[in-house]
């Protein structure tokens, strides 16, 4: 499946392996690293390499995610979103404001490639200078495309103990977001069964 930087931003909170949440956008350091790792089309013009993210920078990059998340739980709805932030998700028309505003930052018009022998194709023209800007912008629309496109449907929060992951299903009896989530939930139910069966002989 293509890349999607929306799936990849909500991404960055994330379960920290000892059974706490991590957040890989905590600091400007770790900010730089998640956005020198983009595709080169969500970062148009900046150079991965020479990129740094600044205090200022970072937040906006949190309060999008905190948009995004807040819709993809509205997606996923009436199933339970994910448990990292699920106690203190903002309301949804306030994500959309946002999530709406950061898109409409950056100028940009739509564009028919059909190159010879390919299938035609969709391209968004930019006439915005401030790489910054179609940074944010950018990851903004990823999300609209995501949450407008067919994938949302598929769209679902890991069920695994202690994983706080969105992902996008990819066959009809998926129920985590990898394998190791699976194993981990396994663990959990014939646990809960063996206690189950311990109490009521204990009883």
């Amino acid at each position: 499946m293509e890349r999607c930087p929306a799936l990849d931003l909500v991404s960055t909170i994330r379960h920290d392996g000892e059974g706490g949440v991590a957040d890989d956008l905590a600091t400007v350091e770790e900010t730089t690293r998640w956005v020198r790792g983009q595709d080169a089309l969500l970062t148009g013009s900046l150079s991965a390499g020479d990129f740094a993210a600044d205090e200022e920078l970072r937040s906006e990059i949190v309060a999008l995610r905190q948009a995004v998340r807040a819709l993809f739980a509205q997606a996923v709805s009436p199933a339970p979103p994910s448990r990292a932030d699920a106690h203190r998700l903002i309301p949804t028309d306030q994500a959309l404001a946002r999530l709406n505003s950061a898109a409409a930052r950056e100028p940009v018009a739509p564009q028919l490639d059909w190159r010879h022998g390919e299938a035609p194709a969709a391209l968004v023209l930019s006439t915005e200078l401030d790489s910054r800007v179609r940074l944010i912008a950018g990851l903004a629309r990823s999300a609209i495309d995501f949450l407008t496109g067919p994938q949302r449907d598929q769209l679902r929060a890991c069920a695994a103990p202690r994983c706080v992951r969105y992902f996008v299903k990819g066959h009809g009896r998926q129920e985590w977001c990898k394998p190791a989530c699976g194993n981990r939930a396994r663990v959990a139910r014939h646990y809960q069964r063996r206690r189950g069966s311990a109490d009521v002989e204990a009883g």
